[in-house]
């Protein structure tokens, strides 16, 4: 094999990023290559072979509380001779004297994390809306559950405005465990119609976002202390999506009921992540209020 060498990755390599993210059959777009390539312009990182890139891994520093390490694409043609494994070991390196790595890893790549020291925090999934559901198109077809919410009556949901996006960063820092309002601000942005929020006499209740994909459109993060507001937010994203859209969401495993509730409504397994961490995480968050994640790349 020729020889592979290690640099940042820029702008310019947004096509080869693209072309890695066709192989593999995932859901990026330009516009995510961008965003990694601004919250990170020296943190992303590309294993080059004759001129071109065979290979990438993003990170992404929230507030130096942890930091997030995703997009590790390898093209088959290198597979097997080290190639994934030096770029995590040079993203690790970028993030040096970060008190805590995380990642979202897929069963083939939990094995690679251990053996680099990454510990499981909890298990999570990917879900897509089966071909043949009409839910969709009938968003009362599923009913919702009050339980563990004695006010649910008095839930309001609304879309997401510009001016609710301070409350929801707030909000979100605390759930998530870091501020992302940077990411926040760019779903909303880019997929305004996935922009939710549930208010109620307290106040803000819950939230969600989303956004666009190659493949499929994706709910997520849906937030918030009650299953049935989450509930209702999911169902409000899946009312307001475009016509034939296909759908996914990432949902955490604290809630078998949660999880059931999600097939009811037409969801089905495609695969499953476990969410690893290497070092002290001091700021898990929330885990109980996390209903879907963003996404595997972005947390």
């Amino acid at each position: 094999m020729l020889p592979v060498e290690y640099r940042d990755l820029t702008p310019d390599d947004i096509p080869a990023g693209l072309r890695l993210c066709r192989i593999a059959g995932w859901n990026q777009l330009a516009a995510d290559w961008d965003l990694f390539l601004r919250l990170s312009p020296s943190g992303c990182r590309a294993a080059v072979r004759d001129g071109q890139v065979v290979a990438t891994v993003t990170t992404v520093n929230y507030e130096n509380r942890f930091a997030w390490v995703g997009m590790v694409l390898v093209d088959p043609e290198v597979r097997g001779h080290g190639v994934g494994t030096q770029l995590l070991k040079e993203a690790m390196n970028v993030l040096q004297g970060i008190p805590a790595i995380r990642l979202d890893a897929t069963p083939q790549g939990r094995p690679v994390y251990q053996r680099l020291g990454f510990v499981d925090e909890y298990e999570l999934s990917r879900m897509q809306l089966a071909e043949a559901s009409a839910y969709g198109n009938q968003p009362n077809s599923v009913q919702t559950s009050h339980s563990g919410f004695d006010k649910s009556s008095e839930i309001s949901l609304h879309p997401m405005q510009p001016s609710d996006l301070g409350a929801v960063v707030d909000a979100d820092r605390r759930v998530f465990g870091a501020d992302r309002g940077e990411i926040l601000r760019w779903a909303l942005e880019q997929s305004p119609e996935y922009a939710w929020m549930a208010t109620g006499p307290s106040g803000l209740e819950g939230y969600c976002l989303g956004r666009h994909g190659f493949n499929f459109d994706q709910i997520g993060p849906v937030h918030s202390q009650a299953e049935f507001v989450s509930q209702q937010l999911v169902m409000a994203c899946l009312s307001s999506a475009r016509p034939g859209a296909r759908m996914i969401l990432d949902p955490l495993h604290h809630s078998p009921a949660w999880l059931d509730w999600l097939q009811r409504a037409g969801f089905v397994h495609q695969r499953p992540f476990t969410r690893m961490v290497l070092g002290e995480n001091r700021y898990p968050g929330s885990p109980g209020e996390m209903w879907t994640m963003f996404g595997p790349e972005f947390g």
